[in-house]
């Protein structure tokens, strides 16, 4: 490859680069790589094998090659301990993940307490970073206060929502989304809750909660969750003939969503991350899937890739794998990635990242401006 993605490795190859070595950096990448959420996950296994091939191939870290070290969670908090203990146990220093909320939050004390640093593409919860119980842990994306705030300015300036019923899945992420949608909805005093109401994730009828929506008289639905529920909520919905607009977030904003729930999916809104997709990085990355794996990448994979540039910029200027010593090059240098060029706040957040608001129009999401 050309451009600024080899030019970027290759100055971190060379300026580093020492007395070649048995040993690896160890890479953790954890997320769900099976099941109905592996479309978030797998995205970003590829983003961490495209990089570190190019690390790799341009003579490594400080003389040492990257070695992934790949573990599923399937987006489930019990699995994801388990995940973090034998990341640890395998002496991964940087892990790329994980991918859900409720499994991050699950597995962060087991790397706080080994502080290895934990960076993630997905996981949006404010509390992860706003908390300080995570120290160790940063993130690619915007968290979910903004993402709700977006939803709700949408739905209230754009669409003119007065009643709205919210929904969630009752997760870390979904119901963490929906409680922050309640608070800017009743701040802004120009609509009203009209349902506040979780759902029970993976449950095939939903009819108790739709047939809810109908008396409660919304005009709109948000629902904080993932595609699986949403894609049987709007189904049904529709199904029932109850006129509501759909908004919801970033679990929803994936084109499995789209294929499960079909015609159903035609005029749902989604927020997602800004679309980067004219940035020269951004394209570098996505032919550089295309020429690994054949496909175009999948959800998460442009905040994926910016995870791992940044965690090989970190144990490259670092000159080891010293959590101290990686986190304030994470604070302090600015990497160019492709969703923007971006460092990070004395919290983990990266600065310079944000959402937009997507609606399905023919088949795909398209980005509202």
């Amino acid at each position: 490859m050309k451009g600024k993605i080899s030019s970027f490795v290759v100055a971190v190859c060379l300026a580093f680069a020492g007395a070649a070595s048995a040993d690896t950096i160890k890479i953790g990448v954890a997320g769900a790589h099976t099941g109905d959420l592996a479309s978030y996950g797998l995205p970003t296994v590829n983003a961490a094998k495209i990089v570190a091939k190019q690390v790799n191939d341009k003579g490594g870290i400080n003389g040492k090659q990257i070695e992934l070290v790949v573990q599923d969670d399937q987006c489930k908090p019990e699995l994801a301990t388990n995940v973090a203990t034998k990341l640890v146990s395998d002496g991964a220093k940087v892990v790329i993940g994980h991918i859900c909320s409720g499994a991050t939050k699950a597995a962060l004390p087991i790397y706080t307490e080994a502080k290895v640093m934990v960076i993630s593409p997905s996981a949006t919860n404010p509390e992860l970073t706003q908390s300080g119980q995570y120290p160790t842990f940063f993130r690619t994306i915007a968290s979910d206060d903004a993402q709700a705030k977006l939803g709700v300015d949408f739905a209230v300036g754009k669409l003119g929502a007065k009643k709205i019923a919210v929904l969630h899945d009752k997760g870390d992420y979904g119901k963490g989304y929906a409680e922050f949608a309640k608070k800017f909805i009743e701040e802004g005093g120009k609509a009203q809750v009209v349902l506040f109401e979780g759902i029970t994730p993976g449950a095939v009828d939903y009819s108790a909660v739709v047939q809810k929506i109908r008396q409660s008289g919304a005009d709109t639905v948000m629902f904080g969750g993932y595609h699986p529920e949403a894609s049987k909520l709007v189904s049904q919905i529709k199904k029932k003939r109850i006129d509501v607009h759909f908004i919801s977030d970033d679990g929803v904003k994936d084109d499995t969503f789209i294929k499960v729930a079909g015609k159903d999916a035609e005029g749902v809104y989604a927020s997602g991350p800004k679309d980067v997709s004219g940035l020269a990085l951004n394209k570098e990355a996505i032919e550089a899937h295309k020429a690994m794996f054949g496909t175009d990448p999948g959800a998460f994979f442009d905040s994926a890739y910016a995870a791992m540039l940044a965690a090989v910029n970190a144990v490259a200027k670092a000159g080891s794998t010293d959590f101290d010593a990686m986190a304030k090059v994470m604070r302090s240098d600015l990497v160019e990635t492709p969703v923007g060029t971006i460092k990070f706040d004395t919290r983990g957040d990266a600065e310079g990242v944000g959402f937009s608001m997507y609606q399905v129009q023919n088949g795909k999401y398209v980005e509202m401006k």
